[in-house]
């Protein structure tokens, strides 16, 4: 028996390749998006009697910088990701998960991202592949929303 379309847009998963990257506000095209993850460094605090009342005495977390890599086409005129990686700034970094209307069903949004690394496509003379700039992010305060 087929089903709806509103039971496959409820109950199937979406497909990755539409997605949109908003950088500081202003809405990007990437090809590529990794590394979106959440981790949390540790802090134990112990004191003198720790061997005898146990060991973890009090825990703080907090969020760690991960890396993030986003590639994309290179543009001719197009400097933004450059002056991003040399005013040395953070910016707030949303990743939208869009269904097939363009709407975002799932976002992550980056709270803290600051440029390390603007890597040019590599050259080969034997090729016709497109260029792909590479910038590597380190991220923190990623959380996951679902506007919808």
């Amino acid at each position: 028996m087929a089903q709806s379309k509103e039971y496959q847009r409820s109950h199937y998963p979406l497909m990755v390749y539409n997605f949109r990257v908003t950088v500081g506000g202003t809405t990007m095209g990437f090809s590529e998006v990794s590394g979106l993850n959440r981790e949390y460094e540790t802090v134990t605090y112990k004191h003198g009697f720790s061997y005898w009342e146990g060991e973890e005495i009090t825990k703080y977390r907090y969020d760690k910088y991960v890396s993030v890599t986003l590639k994309r086409g290179t543009v001719k005129g197009v400097s933004d990701l450059y002056d991003w990686l040399e005013g040395k700034d953070k910016r707030v970094v949303e990743v939208n998960l869009c269904d097939e209307q363009g709407t975002p069903i799932v976002r992550w949004h980056i709270a803290k991202a600051i440029p390390i690394k603007l890597e040019a496509p590599t050259f080969d003379a034997n090729s016709n592949d497109v260029s792909i700039e590479t910038l590597e992010l380190m991220a923190a305060g990623i959380s996951l929303k679902n506007p919808a």
